[in-house]
């Protein structure tokens, strides 16, 4: 053994930190592996930063408004973001990784189908053949006309069926009655919501928040039943319609904001209002798509899976109120503090998020492909793909940082012209810049680890992450104020990064077979 085999050993197997990092210098190489991941990852990262910049251009036109409607709808907006991702994140990760192993399968099962009918084909006599009639059909795009060359059948056009992929109308189902039930929990319990959020009953931040909320909770339904869709449509690799959707829906959003806001003069009503309407937008393009690709009846329920949705659905809702709780309790503990201080979080916290799901374009990435390569038992693509993805991550997160360190500073008066506001953005800068490399290490571990469909470790080591990052955020927040805040969250991120690289850095769950 040399000595980088015996650095790379631990009790006679390989630590497979050396395979994660194995040719890191070709992170960007040009081949196959590369492109399909950029085709995946480019699309579905702009798609997933198409809404929080959409919401930003929300904060910027509201900030012209005030202060205390600005710092109202931040609230609000965090709030509802949180609730949403309760339902949204467990629903569109296990839809990914479900319709990604079924279509892999589906599409080994057709092969092979092929393959058989091709051999049958090529055994029948010539002789035989001779007295097969040749059939002609109609445009609906049966067998147009069959030639018989060397004794084998040339057939011109084979009729296009839809995929059946049970999966995809098993969220369909899930994602609508889940955005009902958000929407009825949100609007009626909007109050003790929001005085749990900081904003007391003689706050001036209330009513607009409530305002806000209440409308913006009317679009619910069409959130969640676009963001399965999307999950679907991840699981076909395909990134681009649901890239091509949420532009329309934003563009959309972006255009009536001014009109609604300033024109008819219904200030945060108005911003509401029009976000709703985009959603529902987005909605009705991916269904429209999504009908002429997936046969979305199933013959019986039993096909629709639902108890493997459920289970798993269950298993990520853990994980996902984990992550929830803490970006809530941060946003909370900044409105305890004032306007001000809720203000200025809420810019820094959209910029942070924005930037940082960028990232999470490789994520899905990493998890269309992990799950079809584990569907088919590709072990040498599932460790490729793991290691390309997490390289590009890094290198992504380092990037970030750099170019919110240097346009950060003269963007924060896009959102406001408050002086005490802009002061705390700027306090808030350095722990949004410096944060960028771990929060992409951190979406792209969730991604692998999905892929593996890894999803119990996933769920119970948020929860140990979440408990740790918790007693920091009522700590430092009591003894930091505004910038022990953002130091608690720097602590969750940097956990979070952790606990994703332990399972695939120690070969353990799904990867065990790094250590064979």
């Amino acid at each position: 053994m040399d000595e980088k085999d015996s650095l790379c050993s631990l009790d006679g197997r390989r630590i497979t930190i050396c395979t994660l990092f194995k040719d890191a210098r070709m992170v960007f190489k040009s081949d196959s592996l590369c492109r399909e991941i950029l085709s995946i990852a480019l699309p579905a990262a702009l798609a997933l930063t198409a809404d929080p910049i959409a919401s930003l251009v929300d904060t910027a036109f509201i900030g012209q408004i005030g202060p205390v409607e600005l710092a109202a709808v931040g609230v609000s907006i965090a709030l509802f973001n949180q609730v949403s991702r309760i339902a949204i994140f467990p629903l569109v990760s296990v839809t990914t990784s479900f319709v990604a192993e079924e279509d892999t399968i589906g599409a080994v099962s057709h092969q092979v189908e092929e393959s058989e009918f091709l051999e049958a084909g090529s055994t029948v006599n010539c002789e035989t053949k001779k007295f097969i009639p040749i059939k002609d059909t109609d445009r609906s795009g049966k067998i147009e006309n069959s030639d018989l060359v060397g004794g084998s059948f040339n057939i011109a056009k084979v009729e296009h069926k839809r995929r059946h992929i049970p999966s995809a109308s098993s969220a369909l189902v899930i994602g609508s009655i889940l955005g009902l039930i958000q929407t009825v929990f949100l609007i009626s319990a909007a109050k003790p919501l929001l005085n749990f959020m900081g904003v007391t009953s003689d706050s001036p931040m209330l009513n607009p928040a409530r305002h806000y909320l209440t409308l913006r909770s009317l679009g619910a339904p069409a959130v969640l039943l676009s963001l399965a869709m999307q999950g679907v449509f991840r699981g076909f690799k395909d990134t681009r319609t649901p890239l091509y959707a949420t532009v329309a829906g934003d563009v959309t959003n972006i255009v009536l904001d001014p009109l609604f806001i300033f024109v008819f003069r219904l200030g945060v009503n108005g911003a509401a209002i029009a976000h709703v309407i985009s959603q529902y937008l987005i909605s009705v393009i991916l269904l429209w798509r999504l009908i002429k690709q997936v046969d979305l009846i199933p013959p019986s329920i039993k096909d629709r899976q639902f108890d493997r949705f459920l289970k798993n659905g269950f298993l990520l809702l853990m994980r996902v109120i984990a992550v929830t709780f803490c970006v809530t309790l941060a946003a909370s503990l900044a409105a305890r503090q004032g306007s001000t201080s809720m203000a200025a979080f809420q810019v820094c916290l959209q910029v942070w998020l924005a930037t940082s799901l960028l990232a999470d374009g490789l994520a899905v990435a990493g998890q269309a492909i992990l799950a079809g390569a584990f569907a088919n038992k590709d072990y040498d693509k599932a460790t490729a793909a793991a290691s390309r993805v997490l390289q590009m991550g890094l290198v992504l997160g380092l990037v970030l940082a750099l170019f919110l360190g240097t346009g950060l500073h003269f963007g924060a008066k896009l959102f406001t012209r408050d002086v005490n506001v802009l002061h705390l953005i700027s306090v808030g800068i350095p722990f949004v810049v410096a944060t960028q490399p771990i929060n992409s290490l951190a979406f792209v571990f969730d991604g692998v680890n999905f892929g593996a469909s890894d999803f119990a470790y996933s769920a119970f080591s948020m929860v140990l992450v979440a408990i740790v990052s918790i007693i920091c955020l009522l700590i430092l927040s009591a003894a930091g104020a505004f910038i022990g805040i953002w130091v608690a969250l720097a602590i969750y991120m940097s956990l979070r990064a952790i606990a994703g690289f332990l399972r695939i850095g120690t070969g353990s769950g799904p990867w065990e077979f790094l250590r064979s």
